[in-house]
């Protein structure tokens, strides 16, 4: 665990230009030239708080971006704080869908090497970092940002918030999207909604895919995929199941309205009436094959995080100019999309050699400035995290046509709740978020697919689930 060679990416950034100048950055793929640089400023108050920490090193890990011009903007923007302090700060990234993120992460504070900062989902990672005992209070950075910023984003405050304490700090949201060729459906005559039930959103792929023209309208795989795991429980929740109880204690998973999602969910990929909108290939896609078939202009629909519409935007693809961005599908058990999103949030480790120096960075990196590029990089998917910020550059305001719906997720009046008396996004979990990292669902839904019925898959890995949650600490 010393050498830690498996996320190294960068080199020190900063103590002046000449550890890592303007040719260090091209070899990571450069931003001088790029349209959207932007060159971010260090707050006065930072500075001074920063004055004594001159000389110090930290180390920060990052989520990896689906943009390499916001991981590119990401950089300089350290960059520029490493170097306005005289400090060091070494970037490395990390591939969250890896699986094994929690545990190597979680040895490396165990054995005294982990970097002193990071940033990750929150609602996927930090209730296992928390209940590891990973983490440091960061409440009064919180405040502090609060204070300053406004509010954070309302799905931060379930999701980073533990016995009253804040124990990750919201650097920048992230909208889950839902996205139709809109173009694809007018030459159906379709006119596009804003909300669609999962079984209207299934026709009208089928209705707009045309294999003869490369049209393939279920844009979606059910393999080990953190977007497959994502529409998979989305969808179970809107069927009415879920995998745990509120508290998120309790594993809840087998029931009959989660059978029902999952045979709904499986007849896509069985019944020979919707092979004409599978698109070749997709029961052994990964995480980014759904956006490559996005971008390629062969999928009719696809649910994402916005990066696949950031992509469009940034490279000038016409896929962008014909995208419906849409919040999501309902389904029996409520009828608005559980669409609240998430952030990417900073979080200091235990034994973090430069807690001080973390917390200062952490500060900087959600503000207007120097989160500007990262945003501008990867429009639409790095979006503010505090009301404030939000109205810090025009560009946040008026950049792009689905900045006015982002911001409303930030705001959303949380939890939603459906008839099966779930309440979403519900506590966080620890047992939920390890068993969703060890791709239960997708095995199921492979299961299912292979020829194993609805109700006993679901009873099965209802029993997996079970044994995620004991491994956690809770008995069931």
């Amino acid at each position: 665990m010393k050498e830690r060679p498996v996320w190294s990416r960068r080199d020190f950034l900063g103590m002046g230009a000449g550890v890592l100048g303007a040719a260090g950055l091209a070899a990571c793929g450069g931003t001088s030239a790029s349209p959207t640089s932007v060159q971010p400023d260090v707050p006065k108050e930072l500075l001074d708080a920063a004055a004594s920490m001159k000389g110090t090193s930290m180390g920060l890990l990052s989520q990896k971006l689906y943009s390499t011009a916001a991981n590119d903007q990401l950089d300089g923007s350290i960059k520029k704080f490493a170097d306005a302090t005289g400090t060091k700060i070494e970037n490395s990234l990390v591939q969250a869908d890896a699986g094994d993120v929690v545990a190597k992460i979680d040895a490396e504070v165990k054995g005294g090497v982990a970097r002193d900062l990071a940033f990750m989902t929150d609602s996927r990672f930090v209730a296992q970092f928390q209940a590891l005992g990973d983490l440091e209070d960061v409440t009064d950075v919180v405040k502090a940002l609060t204070g300053k910023y406004g509010e954070p984003c309302a799905e931060a405050k379930n999701f980073c918030v533990f016995d009253g304490k804040w124990f990750a700090i919201p650097y920048h949201f992230i909208g889950i999207g839902s996205f139709l060729r809109k173009d694809w459906m007018q030459d159906k005559g379709i006119t596009p909604k804003e909300i669609y039930t999962w079984e209207e959103l299934r026709d009208l792929c089928l209705e707009i895919s045309d294999p003869s023209k490369r049209r393939f309208g279920w844009g979606m795989t059910v393999n080990r995929s953190g977007d497959a795991n994502g529409m998979i429980e989305a969808l179970i929740n809107a069927y009415g199941g879920s995998v745990a109880s509120n508290d998120g204690r309790k594993v809840t998973f087998d029931s009959p309205e989660t059978v029902q999602a999952v045979t709904f969910l499986a007849d896509i990929y069985t019944n020979p009436k919707y092979k004409p909108m599978l698109p070749p290939g997709v029961a052994a896609w990964t995480d980014s094959s759904n956006n490559e078939n996005w971008l390629a202009g062969i999928l009719g629909y696809t649910r994402n995080q916005f990066s696949v519409y950031a992509d469009s935007k940034t490279k000038n693809n016409p896929v962008y100019a014909n995208t419906h961005p849409f919040n999501g599908a309902t389904g029996p058990a409520i009828d608005q999309p559980l669409a609240f999103g998430q952030s990417n949030s900073f979080v200091v480790f235990k034994g973090a050699k430069n807690p001080d120096l973390a917390k200062l960075v952490a500060k900087y990196m959600v503000s207007g400035s120097a989160l500007l590029g990262v945003a501008k990089g990867a429009p639409c998917l790095v979006n503010p995290a505090w009301d404030k910020v939000w109205d810090s550059d025009p560009y946040y305001t008026s950049g792009d046509p689905a900045f006015a719906a982002l911001r409303e997720q930030t705001r959303a009046r949380l939890p939603l709740t459906t008839k099966t008396g779930y309440a979403f996004p519900q506590a966080p979990s620890p047992g939920e978020q390890a068993a969703t990292a060890a791709y239960l669902l997708t095995d199921m839904m492979q299961s299912v697919i292979q020829g194993t019925r609805p109700a006993e898959a679901v009873a099965s890995t209802h029993a997996r689930i079970v044994q995620v949650f004991e491994q956690q600490g809770y008995k069931q």
